[in-house]
């Protein structure tokens, strides 16, 4: 940097502004009314560039160069601007007003040349693939191609026949028609698949349009403003707090310690801390050398507000400004939500039993084909014909047999969960936190804001020593001895009483010590803050006289601000008033902050607060009244806010202590002590309407509600028991209520002993907060937290699912959660709890419905092949396509979107070990499976003696039976457990009963006209009464096996299992030690330093994956996962990350120390396999104990 400096005072202007090689463009605008373009703007911050900051004439030449002013900002009437400024102009030290535009502009007009110039705070929208890629994608399944290779060379086989062969006479040429129906067939699931990735793409990226939005403060005409994001323009002046993540780069203006966190834009952990920019270019060019390490006016985005507050001049938005590159460099970076990986692992397992099994039925097939061929004296296209009816009817078990709907039915199930989550006030920033809410044991909730209103008013309060006041409840009153000292002052006389300079210096101790601002929107004034700031601004003015707030700061300049701090719990302000003589003033530091720590500082007290202001020396006595005081505040659920002051002869002073490196650094910490008390102020924040019934539909789901606040312990034990977190038989438990402090020192077994009995956590830091949910992860509990401020973050991170605050909430905070609360409010909370389990519930009711039709269609396809003397399934091609459609896509739309109700919060949340298919699922499965296959294999070997029909009519009623009990079968699928309610909101989902009913209307179409594709024939009136009435018995047989105990199904497994053949093996899932220990087998914080494990915790929430793939057939979908692991393991790794030990141990192969499955293993186990779930074992063949470990990881 130094050298770029020197280089600017040799006059070497043009090599600092020079443009990089490809961003020529970026430095020629034409017609620019601007001195400067966005590539010399870029030079700023990319990288951090002093020269060019002096090249550009520093704030002085930025403000005349972008025609801005560094007070006032933008214009809003700033339309087509006139003439223009070179850079010469800007660059001069002549001081001239800046030009703003000579015409008048609203709204969308309003600053074309600037957006024209410097472009909108947007990136450019992604390309997404079109329909027609989405399809093409999809039909890269290599299955897919299989199949329909054999329906090319079917047809072309057909089209012989038909127009090359001979017939009878009068004999329909239809050969081509099979050929023909399996192309339409597979085209339909092609499109179906697509159409679905398309809309879900499309409703995925609304969300996240509407999760990068998020409202800025920006001052306009002089007037602060709260605008969008995208609004935001080069030229305006940008409001920072506490909190804030910069959205845009700039330089820094003026403030009061600001302080950034630059590391997820620079790399660099270290706090900067900003420099003004008028200082900055001061020290440049009166060449103070020693100060150039420090000097930093840039603002970059990205960056992270940790302290301090100010304003900077923006200088690059959208895709020009740092962030903005970063991110469009970072797109198109796939990922899979828990959820989904784990049910692709499961569908692997039964993708490859399906395999298994098509691959023996062609075998036993070929075998058979080929043992008949010397007696067979059909032509040879027949021959051809059946040879490619055997491979055809394999394949087609495969396709059937895999389970693509799985993906489909989770990424459906969370697709819709999301949108009616958004609207209702839960916005989803990661979709597997969905999942994990479902099974949340512990909500550690915020008060303020999340189970109060967050609306806020002064209504009792102390002032000095005599002043008491209050606001309609004289409970408010105090009631500790002495108190016939105070007079109660009604706050409507207050006012009045009070003496006006006593009235001044707390309207000076208000206004001085806020980072609120004044609003006038919509015509109607207001305060724009926190809401305990602004309830104090709102009672200063209507009780103390307080005017226009830039009035009254500017009359009491602050030297020096101090930003609140939830450490200390105080902020405080430093302002000049007059000493002894002009020419030696003093100084006063105004104190306001938590009221039993303000007042444990303060040594003084102000006197009667009718009379001018006086201070006498504050006895113990004194301070046990104040704090009883502050107690009766306390248990009547107010919020106390203590102030108090402090005056100096100097600033700063002699004796603080300062870090080595920064001689204008003071802490706080050092100067808050010998305060002088003023008074203490109680306010009112009702507890939310509908937060009690919330608690109490946690309780019900086994949910343990803990509140975890910075009041007091008194005010947040009244608020808990109102919110019902306490009860009255709680209340007085031992640690149900503790401090912060208290909790912070306890040991580890300690903390753990204290941590289940605790239900409020009192005058706690975040790090507090952060500990708690380290504790109660430790002990397997699934952690939900709420958080608002930046210290949050690490609490917001360290737990399952975190919850920040739409409103109130900092932009740190919402980054580092998972939800956000649009209303702040914890009932919306119990909203996401209910969604989550409906999620997971939604995907088992399709995993259950899918294995049902997958063991029923290929145990009838298989069987029938195998048994018939023509090698012919009693299910043909076509309609077990047909049958894969509906069990796919039709039953996924169906039970993937059931909304959630009141019965899912009446059971306990699920363990994080609990499998995919519970043994009630399992019952379910085989009961319905074992049903479909007695009844078709009844009607078809027993089809001359029952039925009495032609082969063609059973083949059709066997098929129409088939379907139906498919289609009742997906009522009975709605419940997962043993209740006997199917129907229970039913009429609330409107797309299921949309979905059976094109099922049933689809089936019925194909009966009457689909003959000759479907190779089927017109039923009778019986035949359709049959289909019906069979179809109809998979919901009364469900309610038998709902009434089959659970306890007698698993003990009979269990005995299948041990009877089962001893050379298809099994490795006992190895016992988590997690279990004993109460700590989880992979915590967040542990995996933090493993590559892969850090990768698969940070994976992005996106659809990508099904851009690749479709839905999830096995094959390319474990490529696509493969893929995506190695790409994560690659950029965590270039992040300086430490290899992985757990990959280290698994060696460079996944599947290096496992066996191929062999078709007659596969086929064989599947009894074994369902047996082994049920008892607790998984598939095991040749599979080592870390690669088990490894994939339970």
């Amino acid at each position: 940097m130094s050298r770029e400096v020197e280089a600017l005072r040799k006059g070497d202007q043009a090599e600092i502004l020079k443009p990089d090689p490809g961003e020529e463009d970026l430095f020629h605008v034409e017609n620019n009314p601007f001195a400067f373009s966005p590539g010399q703007l870029a030079k700023l911050i990319n990288p951090k560039n002093l020269a060019a900051f002096v090249a550009l004439g520093g704030l002085p030449g930025l403000q005349k160069g972008l025609r801005t002013d560094a007070k006032a900002g933008l214009s809003v009437d700033e339309g087509k601007l006139a003439g223009a400024v070179s850079f010469e102009e800007a660059t001069s030290s002549k001081v001239e007003k800046s030009t703003h535009s000579d015409a008048h502009a609203s709204g969308k007009d309003a600053f074309p040349d600037r957006k024209r110039v410097y472009g909108a705070n947007r990136l450019p929208e992604p390309k997404s693939k079109s329909f027609l890629e989405l399809a093409w994608i999809a039909l890269q399944d290599r299955v897919l191609i299989l199949l329909c290779i054999a329906a090319v060379v079917s047809l072309a086989l057909g089209l012989y026949q038909t127009f090359g062969g001979s017939h009878e006479d009068g004999g329909a040429k239809v050969e081509w028609v099979e050929g023909v129906a399996i192309i339409v067939a597979i085209t339909i699931v092609v499109v179906v698949g697509a159409a679905n990735d398309w809309q879900k793409e499309r409703q995925f990226q609304k969300l996240n349009q509407k999760k990068e939005d998020r409202i800025v403060k920006i001052t306009r005409s002089g007037k602060p403003q709260n605008i969008s994001i995208h609004d935001v323009l080069v030229g305006d002046v940008m409001l920072l707090e506490p909190g804030d993540v910069i959205p845009v780069d700039g330089v820094f203006i003026e403030g009061h310690n600001l302080s950034c966190d630059e590391s997820s834009a620079t790399g660099e952990s270290d706090l900067i801390k900003k420099v003004p920019a008028e200082q900055v270019l001061h020290a440049l060019l009166h060449e103070q050398a020693p100060q150039l390490k420090k000097l930093d006016p840039f603002i970059i985005s990205g960056a992270k507000v940790l302290d301090g507050v100010g304003t900077f001049l923006v200088t690059a938005v959208g895709e020009q400004s740092s962030h903005g590159k970063t991110m469009m460099s970072l797109r198109d970076d796939p990922g899979l939500t828990p959820l989904q990986a784990k049910l692709n692992l499961l569908a692997g397992y039964i993708a490859k039993l399906g395999s298994a099994a098509g691959l023996l039925l062609f075998f036993v097939l070929l075998i058979e084909f080929l043992a008949k061929l010397p007696n067979n004296h059909e032509s040879g296209e027949q021959k051809g014909q059946d040879f490619l009816q055997i491979l055809i009817t394999s394949i087609t078990v495969i396709v059937v047999a895999v389970p693509e709907g799985l993906p489909l039915a989770v990424t459906l199930s969370l697709a819709f969960a999301t949108k009616k989550m958004t609207r209702e006030n839960n916005l989803v920033r990661h979709l597997q936190s969905c999942e994990t809410m479902g099974n949340a044991t512990v909500i550690c909730s915020d008060k303020t804001g999340t189970l109060t209103e967050n609306i806020m008013t002064v209504v009792a309060g102390s002032l000095g020593i005599r002043g008491l006041f209050s606001f309609g409840d004289s409970s408010f009153e105090q009631e500790s001895a002495g108190a016939e000292k105070r007079e109660t002052i009604a706050l409507a006389q207050f006012s009045s009483k009070l003496d006006p300079e006593y009235k001044e210096l707390l309207k000076t101790a208000i206004t001085v010590n806020t980072t609120a601002f004044e609003s006038d929107e919509e015509g109607k004034q207001g305060f724009v803050g926190t809401k305990t700031e602004t309830a104090l601004l709102d009672w200063a003015r209507r009780y103390l006289g307080l005017g226009p707030l830039a009035i009254e700061r500017a009359n009491h300049p602050v030297t020096r601000l101090f930003p609140f701090n939830s450490q200390r719990k105080c902020m405080g302000a430093v302002v000049q008033i007059p000493g002894p003589t002009k020419d030696k003033p003093k100084y006063r530091l105004y104190i306001k902050g938590a009221s039993e720590i303000v007042l444990g500082e303060c040594t003084t007290i102000l006197g009667d607060p009718t009379t001018s202001p006086t201070t006498e020396a504050l006895s113990d006595d004194g301070k046990e009244e104040l704090r009883s005081i502050i107690f009766n505040y306390a248990t009547n659920s107010l919020r106390t806010l203590g102030l108090a002051y402090r005056d100096f002869e100097n600033w700063p002073p002699v004796l603080t202590l300062r870090p080595e490196d920064d001689n204008a650094e003071i802490d706080l910490t050092d100067l808050v002590h010998n305060l002088t008390w003023m008074g203490v102020v109680g306010i009112q924040d009702p507890v939310r309407k509908g937060v009690p019934e919330a608690v109490n539909d946690c309780g019900i789901a086994s949910v343990n509600v803990k509140m975890v606040t910075g009041d007091n312990v008194e005010t947040a034990r009244a608020i808990a028991l109102n919110c019902g977190i306490l009860t009255e038989s709680t209340i007085n438990e031992p640690n149900a209520v503790m401090q912060g402090s208290d909790f912070r020192k306890l040991s580890e077994s300690d903390r753990t002993a204290v941590v289940k009995k605790l239900r409020v956590l009192a005058r706690s830091s975040p790090e507090d907060k952060r500990i708690l949910v380290k504790t109660l992860r430790s002990l397997g509990e699934i952690v939900a937290v709420t958080g608002d401020g930046t210290n949050d973050a690490p609490a917001l991170k360290a737990a399952d699912v975190g919850f920040s605050m739409g409103i109130t909430g900092t932009e740190v905070a919402k980054e580092a959660s998972d939800i956000i609360l649009m209303d702040d409010n914890f009932s919306s909370i119990v909203v996401a709890l209910g969604w989550g389990r409906a999620i997971n519930d939604s995907v088992k009711k399709f995993l259950q419905f899918q294995l049902t039709v997958n063991i029923t269609a290929v145990g009838v396809t298989f069987i029938s092949a195998v048994s018939d003397d023509e090698q012919k399934s009693v299910l043909n091609a076509v309609q077990l396509l047909w049958v894969n459609l509906i069990m796919d896509t039709f039953a996924a739309l169906a039970l993937a979107t059931d909304p959630p109700t009141g019965s899912l919060l009446h059971r306990e949340p699920e363990a994080r070990t609990a499998p995919l298919i519970t043994i009630t699922m399992w019952k379910m499965i085989i009961g319905q499976s074992i049903y479909q296959l007695i009844v078709c294999f009844v009607l078809w070997f027993g089809r001359d003696s029952i039925l009495g029909y032609e082969e063609r009519e059973v083949r059709s009623l066997i098929f129409n039976i088939f379907v139906f009990m498919q289609i009742f079968k997906l009522v009975n699928s709605r419940r997962i457990d043993n209740k006997l309610n199917i129907f229970e909101g039913l009429h609330r989902n409107h797309l299921f009963m949309l979905m059976m009913t094109i099922m049933a209307a689809g089936q019925i179409i194909i009966i009457f006209f689909g003959s000759d594709a479907f190779v089927v024939t017109r039923l009778n009136g019986i035949q359709w009464g049959i289909s019906l009435v069979l179809g109809f018995f998979s919901i009364p047989i469900g309610v038998l096996i709902r009434l089959f105990p659970d306890e007698w199904f698993h003990a009979f497994v269990k005995v299948l299992a041990k009877l089962w053949p001893s050379w298809i093996r099994f490795s006992r899932k190895k016992k988590d030690t997690s279990e004993e220990d109460g700590t989880e087998p992979f915590p967040k914080e542990k995996l933090e330093g493993y590559d892969m494990d850090t990768a698969l915790l940070g994976i992005r929430d996106d659809l990508e994956f099904l851009k690749r793939v479709r839905g999830g057939r096995m094959t390319a979908l474990s490529d696509a996962m493969a893929r995506s692991r190695e790409k994560m393991l690659r950029r965590k790794r270039s992040e300086s990350r430490p290899r992985s030990k757990l990959r280290s141990r698994r060696g460079s192969s996944r599947s290096s120390n496992r066996p191929p499955i062999s078709p007659m293993m596969s086929v064989v186990g599947m009894p074994g396999i369902v047996a082994a779930s049920v008892a607790g074992l998984q598939p095991g063949q040749g599979v080592s104990n870390e690669n088990l470990e490894a994939r339970q990881a």
